[in-house]
């Protein structure tokens, strides 16, 4: 059902998330039918006159499979593919098996991702540069993480971004997916932090000397939701859908997009997003969002930001109902044994003026029958000042975003001044609705936490004295970006991030919850060590690193790729003439093999390619892990398949036809 609240979270499979990367088993025969859901959505008139039983009848149809290519492997412009076949079609039909392995080899690769077509949108939205500071409040399973840091890498010449992603989530087991999402890029810029989004820290960051809060340049807000626009691929919506749902989420909906905007900062943009088409969850929490911020957001008309795509404008009037089927159109009617569970900033603004000025319309809603894709809701805000409340109470804020000075702790006596429950992000005990007051402080719980520390490595640790000699490292190279899992003992792994990155570590260790971050560059290899160095390059952080590494390259064709990825340990003299003496002069141990393009052979791949590997005595090899050597030799016009009948080789590779 979407992304839920955290206790929901906890009992989900990944493989069932909107935008996940499986393509996951069948479900067992449901009946594509919900009375409920039905009266609801007519009733609000949400869809276009005369296009209701096409809407539901497109909400029973199985949603057509759809892939991104990863943008900044420098691939043409027609990055997402949509097909006309489900995942269980493509997952099960023999006549598409190679197709689905290549989809599945290119996914863990990561080349492609895996991804509903409407899920893409929020990322498009977000106008990221290289330099911008980003925050993925709600990240789990990561496929528009993936999105963000690709965008982060639009020029692949520029191995340390300025920017970065903060990619969190809620919920432990889900980070570990995220991280998985998150590596196959290979990125220096990428942080999984794992919080409640809705008092998700505010970090601090050294500026010039200075400690300063942290503030994003664009924050993601794909909130977790009821899920009604994912019926076509979670299948079990259609039995579980009531009102309650979006009654129940509303409150955490509100208080992490709060959240969410008081972490932006002053001219950034946030992009709040779900996969309901419910307007509680949508408008309500926009338009909630809005009047409270007293012209601090606005709502951004991207109207004219994807020409390709059909959607609705957001609506300014809807009403609310209960899961045994009462109406309630405006708060004045609502019982008072119902305001635990409903809400004032649930229904829309009743002053005419106030909501004019809103331009709800500007809202995006996605109807699945339109394009023939999953049901969704987007609406961009920029932020034009700090937020009110943290211009009343700035001492009892510096924990939640904004105002007061970075060593200052939350002021007891200033928050209990300020109005009782007028937090914006209080779900259901506001007296006086209206009135802006701080979000109340939570503590950080950290207990139960068990992560390796992040251990950077000084200018003069006695590591670098043979991995600078050995690969010849330039002087620009950032030793202060290298990192490690460990205090005590041998160091097993290395890894890089960017500068502002290492910012972030150094700054905030006691208030983060880091799962993951880094690039690995190099990983300890004790044959090594009689060749000179004991640590060899890693074939995830090559394209980060090979800029720094001035010697033991060797420079190889097209046809020495094809022998040193469809052969386990081939001779030297298998490579051709040139390649072959380099080789030659290169002393044992690890090495970069590296492809370059010639631009008046347009037969071969105009991308680089660099491949780690090991000079042997009399042989070499590459040490590429085996979805990407598919990938390049796939490039190279090698048909790569596994028949599903034979047995897998015992050293892990399948065997190849040359085209």
């Amino acid at each position: 059902m979407g992304k839920r609240s955290r206790q929901r979270q906890k009992n989900q499979t990944p493989g069932r998330d909107r935008d996940s990367a499986g393509w996951g088993a069948g479900y067992a025969d449901i009946v594509k039918e919900n009375k409920l859901f039905e009266h609801y959505y007519k009733e609000q008139g949400l869809v276009p006159e005369g296009e209701f039983e096409q809407f539901m009848e497109a909400m029973r149809e199985p949603l057509p499979a759809t892939i991104r290519i990863t943008g900044y492997k420098r691939y043409p412009d027609e990055q997402a593919w949509h097909t006309n076949m489900s995942r269980k079609i493509i997952r099960k039909s023999p006549l598409l098996e190679k197709f689905h392995q290549f989809l599945v080899s290119e996914t863990e690769s990561g080349n492609i991702s895996r991804q509903e077509a409407v899920s893409m949108i929020p990322p498009l939205l977000m106008k990221i540069e290289p330099h911008h500071k980003i925050l993925d409040m709600c990240a789990a399973p990561g496929s528009k993480t993936a999105q963000l840091i690709e965008m982060l890498h639009a020029d692949m010449d520029v191995p340390f971004p300025e920017g970065f992603v903060i990619a969190n989530d809620v919920d432990n087991k889900r980070c570990y997916l995220l991280v998985h999402q998150a590596k196959r890029l290979n990125s220096p810029c990428i942080m999984v932090v794992n919080h409640d989004a809705s008092c998700i820290p505010t970090l601090q960051i050294d500026s010039n000397g200075k400690k300063d809060i942290l503030f994003y340049d664009r924050v993601l807000c794909d909130v977790p939701c009821s899920g009604d626009g994912t019926m076509r691929k979670n299948i079990d919506v259609w039995k579980k859908w009531t009102t309650s749902n979006s009654l129940h989420l509303h409150g955490l909906q509100l208080r992490i997009a709060v959240r969410g905007v008081e972490q932006l900062a002053v001219g950034g943009r946030m992009v709040y997003s779900t996969c309901s088409l419910n307007p509680v969850e949508d408008e309500a929490v926009i338009a909630a969002l809005l009047e409270k911020s007293e012209g601090a957001l606005e709502l951004a008309d991207s109207s004219a930001d994807l020409p390709g795509l059909k959607w609705m404008p957001g609506v300014t009037s809807w009403k609310l109902m209960t899961k045994e089927g009462q109406w309630f159109s405006d708060w004045s009617v609502v019982p008072s044994s119902r305001h635990t569970q409903i809400r004032p900033t649930m229904f829309p603004p009743k002053d005419p003026e106030k909501l004019a000025s809103m331009h709800l319309e500007r809202c995006m809603r996605i109807l699945p029958h339109h394009q023939n894709t999953g049901g969704f809701f987007v609406a961009v805000l920029v932020k034009k000042a700090p937020m009110p409340w943290n211009k009343r109470y700035p001492k009892s804020t510096m924990e939640r975003g904004e105002g007061g000075g970075p060593e200052e702790k939350v002021d007891r006596e200033v928050e209990e001044d300020a109005p009782k429950g007028a937090s914006l992000a209080q779900e259901a005990t506001t007296k006086q609705d209206g009135v802006c007051g701080p979000p109340p402080s939570k503590k950080m719980k950290l207990f139960g936490y068990k992560e390796d520390p992040f251990v950077f490595l000084t200018e003069d640790d006695p590591v670098f004295t043979t991995i600078q000699s050995f690969y010849d490292l330039s002087p620009d190279f950032p030793k202060l970006n290298v990192l490690t899992r460990t205090h005590e003992g041998k160091k097993r792994h290395l890894y890089m991030v960017s500068k502002e990155l290492r910012n972030v570590l150094l700054n905030n260790s006691e208030r983060m919850k880091v799962i993951n971050t880094g690039v690995k560059v190099w990983s300890r290899n004790s044959d090594g060590e009689a060749f000179g160095c004991a640590f060899r390059l890693a074939q995830e952080g090559i394209y980060t690193l090979q800029p720094y590494i001035r010697s033991r390259i060797i420079q190889v064709s097209v046809e020495d790729i094809k022998v040193l990825l469809t052969q386990e340990n081939p001779f030297l003299s298998k490579l051709e003439d040139d390649a072959h003496a380099q080789a030659k002069k290169l002393g044992m141990g690890s090495i970069v093999l590296k492809y370059i393009p010639n631009p008046n052979n347009l037969t071969e791949p105009q991308c680089p390619i660099q491949l780690c590997g090991w000079r042997g005595k009399t042989s070499i090899r590459a040490f590429v892990p085996r979805n990407e050597r598919f990938h390049y030799l796939r490039m190279l016009g090698v048909e790569v398949f596994r028949d599903k009948q034979e047995p897998n080789p015992s050293n892990g590779y399948i065997s190849v036809v040359k085209n």
